[in-house]
């Protein structure tokens, strides 16, 4: 891996695809861990599905098959049990461009930039850094060539990511530059200290004016690639979600949204468990029409408002923390993008052109 990249969490991917292997590729440690003193036994297929990202029974079959997993430095079958005080190792065979990061000349919305960090104004369908499947084009790639291009001087910086955003999410994100800075934003994020403020668009008219979603979130036990609630704490980590209405369209709501954790997907995952996801979400349920009419022509209104924004409605408009450098506290604050606040406004031509007919039936 360049070594001017400090990855925060190299399998915790925001879009994981299946990794490509090539005969001949000298095989890396993925995963190794040695299980605890109390570990129940279970098959070591479920076993591994449930502890690496983007998993699936037929890829942990065929790690099996090809002698890439070891207990104990033996190989094992799929229908080996797991026992305790074991040693495990699963190895892989991926191509080199899966850990090398290239530094690629993109342009940047910058809002910030110090010596220890960059705030990162981030458009909707960059991906934010370089995993399986997305080696290049990512903000990281971008933000490696600008740091070249500008500390040629003075030596590379480090730069390393204290949180991350999705992918068709917009908004501002926190680079840093030192690995003292890295240190401290990512003390920041784990001690729950850092302000994150998201706009939203939600589906349907939320009953309380706000309130706070405390639910785990964990990956789905079945599809590895998403996330889930898990409400019996049986599953997850803790995360906690406040929310606070700003404007209600009768069958939308937009939405502020406050992050006191950082979970993958948290608020698209927490607003779905209200049963009011996120508008145009094709992950968690919001990219049809959930609440309305069955009008032809309020469904072409939300098709039409599909279009413009062919994503979730989602965007990170306020960062504070403490500055690892000078110890203040920064605040920075984004506009909404163009694709929001456009279907925004439709929203609000709908509501008021449709707020005293019987049904709300038409246009």
């Amino acid at each position: 891996m360049n070594e001017d990249f400090i990855p925060e969490d190299t399998w915790d991917d925001e879009d994981p695809d299946d990794d490509v292997v090539e005969a001949g590729d000298e095989p890396v440690v993925r995963f190794e861990m040695t299980t605890n003193a109390k570990q129940e036994p279970l098959r070591i297929d479920k076993f591994l599905m449930v502890r690496l990202v983007g998993a699936t029974r037929n890829k942990v079959q065929q790690a099996l098959d090809d002698g890439m997993i070891l207990v104990n430095g033996e190989k094992v079958k799929s229908n080996y049990r797991v026992r305790p005080n074991e040693h495990i190792i699963v190895y892989d065979t991926r191509r080199p461009e899966s850990t090398e990061i290239i530094a690629e000349d993109m342009p940047l919305n910058i809002a910030y930039e110090d010596e220890s960090l960059m705030i990162i104004n981030k458009p909707s369908g960059m991906v934010v850094h370089p995993a399986c499947g997305n080696y290049s084009g990512t903000l990281v790639n971008g933000v490696l060539y600008h740091l070249q291009q500008n500390h040629s001087d003075t030596g590379l910086p480090r730069v390393g990511l204290a949180h991350r955003i999705d992918k068709d999410t917009t908004g501002l994100m926190v680079i840093a530059k030192t690995e003292k800075a890295m240190s401290d934003l990512s003390a920041q994020f784990k001690a729950h200290t850092v302000h994150r403020r998201y706009i939203a668009l939600v589906w349907g008219d939320l009953e309380e004016d706000q309130g706070t979603i405390n639910v785990p979130i964990g990956r789905n036990l079945r599809f590895r690639k998403i996330m889930d609630t898990f409400p019996d704490g049986e599953h997850g980590k803790e995360a906690v979600t406040h929310y606070k209405v700003l404007e209600r369209f009768n069958y939308t709501t937009l939405v502020e949204l406050r992050l006191e954790t950082g979970r993958t997907h948290q608020i698209r995952v927490h607003m779905k468990y209200l049963g009011h996801p996120l508008f145009g979400d094709t992950t968690y349920g919001g990219d049809r029409i959930v609440k309305g009419t069955v009008f032809s022509k309020y469904k072409q209104f939300v098709d039409n408002c599909f279009s413009i924004l062919p994503r979730q409605a989602l965007h990170a408009k306020e960062l504070g923390f403490k500055h690892p450098g000078t110890g203040e506290i920064v605040k920075f604050n984004s506009d909404l993008p163009a694709d929001m606040t456009e279907i925004l406004e439709k929203w609000r031509r709908y509501t008021a052109g449709n707020m005293y007919k019987p049904n709300n039936n038409d246009d």
